[in-house]
């Protein structure tokens, strides 16, 4: 059973599919996809590009020996039969307008196979639910329909992969509390300019045997310096919806990271990376490739190589880590997502209130809703 290494590539590097960064051909998009001994692990998603995703990645693995590549699946979108709602996406499966709790199992089950087909494999090593709404957070019959298709070998591992956007801390809480005997990894948002909310489901994830993967290491490509400003992006580039002038206030903070990174002899990417392994419920870092727009921009070739240069082992100090943490905080800075203190309307696709239950759970494990999860910038 082979679980993600230490870094990791996703599909939604490269921008093909989720439309940001300058276009590439592809021959450079299968090239950045395939595995090595260099980087191992790669991620995909059903939704992305509403398959393409998968069968691009189906080419970048053909020839690659399967014991020496890390597959790591994600469905939870249906594109199938759901439509698409504009820049939300495709709905998740559990949508009530879809089916009911009754088709779950039959919809994971076809889910996976279809997507595996279109990568060419037999079998996941990890399969994660992607981006669910309250119900795949909480339901027994998700869970069972999930673990029926790792009973029949089409996956090795489960895992949950919360988003797209930041937030969902209490119920992933939630998840690892009620299903973590099925839980082998979870994907969360983690970078020393993100350390919350991300952060808060660190001592959870350890408590359950949960190991994490970390996405938005790079901060929508800040640490890897070769972005001044949003001049360039295109319009539909999902990095300009950010808050005026997040590049820059980045850039700022990185001032005070850059010594320690040097100190290392590590580029501020790989100190990113580094400060996220640094945590011991963090295996493996997933930061996105993109290939800027511009003469100056750095080659996406050179982050890749300069990924696979990240340490397997953090060579930061609990000091320096701490350091980090007080440079890049932004507790509060953002509306979040999932269960939120700040909404008290219906459950909706990506937000729901914070019910007494939760905030027990919260509790159980530090976090307090109105302390913790408030925006108060």
């Amino acid at each position: 059973m082979a679980h993600p290494t230490h870094t990791a590539i996703g599909t939604w590097s490269g921008g093909r599919f989720m439309h940001f960064g300058a276009p590439i051909d592809d021959d450079r998009l299968t090239a950045l996809f395939t595995p090595g001994p260099d980087i191992r692990t790669v991620i995909t998603a059903d939704a992305y590009g509403a398959g393409e995703a998968d069968t691009m990645l189906g080419r970048a693995l053909a020839g690659v020996p399967r014991d020496e590549v890390v597959v790591v699946g994600a469905i939870g979108h249906d594109f199938y039969e759901g439509e698409r709602a504009g820049s939300k996406g495709f709905p998740r499966f559990t949508d009530p307008a879809l089916r009911g709790p009754d088709g779950y199992a039959d919809y994971i089950r076809m889910a996976t196979e279809r997507s595996l087909e279109r990568i060419g494999i037999d079998r996941f090593d990890l399969l994660l639910l992607h981006n669910p709404d309250r119900v795949g957070y909480s339901s027994e019959r998700v869970w069972d329909g999930l673990s029926a298709v790792r009973e029949d070998g089409l996956t090795d591992l489960l895992g949950i992969a919360p988003g797209p956007a930041n937030g969902f801390t209490l119920d992933v809480l939630e998840s690892f509390e009620r299903f973590g005997d099925r839980i082998d990894w979870a994907m969360v948002i983690l970078n020393p300019l993100e350390p919350w909310p991300g952060s808060l489901v660190l001592d959870a994830a350890t408590a359950h045997d949960v190991r994490l993967i970390t996405r938005v290491v790079d901060y929508g490509g800040v640490f890897w310096d070769d972005v001044t400003s949003v001049d360039g992006m295109g319009e539909r580039d999902h990095r300009r919806f950010r808050p005026a002038g997040w590049v820059e206030a980045g850039r700022d903070k990185l001032a005070a990271m850059r010594p320690i990174a040097e100190r290392h002899g590590l580029t501020m990417l790989q100190l990113a990376a580094a400060w996220n392994l640094a945590h011991p419920a963090v295996r493996s870092v997933a930061p996105t490739l993109i290939q800027e727009a511009g003469e100056d921009a750095v080659p996406i070739e050179a982050k890749r190589a300069e990924l696979a240069a990240t340490p397997s082992v953090s060579p930061l100090s609990e000091e320096e880590v701490e350091t980090i943490r007080t440079a890049g905080d932004n507790t509060g800075c953002m509306a979040l997502k999932g269960a939120a203190t700040d909404y008290d309307g219906p459950v909706v696709a990506d937000r729901w209130p914070v019910t007494e239950e939760l905030s027990e759970r919260g509790a159980r494990y530090g976090v307090d809703p109105e302390r913790d999860l408030a925006t108060t910038m």
